[in-house]
């Protein structure tokens, strides 16, 4: 099977790659630069870490960065800021099942873990899923952050998750925990999201190891 996987340059996301891993016959890593609302240091230490995963998994894996900071700064000019965490997390599936159509992948690997924070309550998890058709795979659902900190201790990405970087200055003060699909939806008629999706896209850059 071939996964297409959402990584950040955090802790959680990079342990959810390994573990599926085992079950993959290739992964494709997908990282969203949030460049101008984080550092060049995130995207840094994101390469960082997929070099680190490509020499600890035995499967076949590549990496795409794409441009993510226009898409941002798009919702946050027209749309309700509390929403800001569940619409972003809706347009990175969208960039992944566009990726997953073109390598031809079974499904998306993301790492959340329930209720840890505001984007992952059940009913937020359930709005954002609905951006996509493609089977969502999350590994980490059930398990605490101490269970994923000794994983992420355990394979080495643990060191790189926590370098310096500036964290996500587009993640809204009070954001939304029970958010409503339909909420959603009216928001982003105010953007092109087709768009935004074919910008992204078209800028996807492949890491080289």
């Amino acid at each position: 099977m071939k996964f297409v996987s959402l990584v950040s340059s955090g802790i959680d996301s990079p342990v959810a790659t390994y573990l599926f891993s085992k079950k993959a016959e290739e992964l494709i890593l997908v990282h969203a630069d949030n460049r101008p609302f984080t550092d060049e240091k995130e995207l840094e230490n994101f390469i960082k870490l997929a070099k680190h995963l490509k020499k600890h998994i035995s499967c076949k894996m590549k990496a795409y960065t794409l441009q993510h900071g226009n898409t941002l700064n798009s919702y946050k000019k027209r749309c309700e800021d509390r929403f800001t965490c569940i619409f972003c997390k809706r347009m990175l599936l969208r960039y992944a099942e566009k990726i997953a159509e073109k390598e031809q992948a079974d499904a998306i690997i993301m790492g959340d873990s329930l209720g840890q924070v505001a984007s992952q309550t059940i009913q937020n998890i359930r709005v954002v899923e609905q951006a996509v058709s493609i089977p969502i795979l999350r590994p980490l659902i059930g398990l605490d952050k101490e269970d994923i900190i000794k994983t992420a201790k355990k394979i080495g990405t643990y060191d790189l998750s926590i370098l310096p970087s500036d964290g996500c200055s587009a993640v809204p003060k009070k954001p939304a925990t029970q958010t409503k699909l339909n909420q959603i939806l009216l928001e982003e008629e105010k953007i092109n999201i087709d768009k935004l999706v074919s910008q992204a896209i078209n800028n996807v850059e492949e890491i080289s190891f």
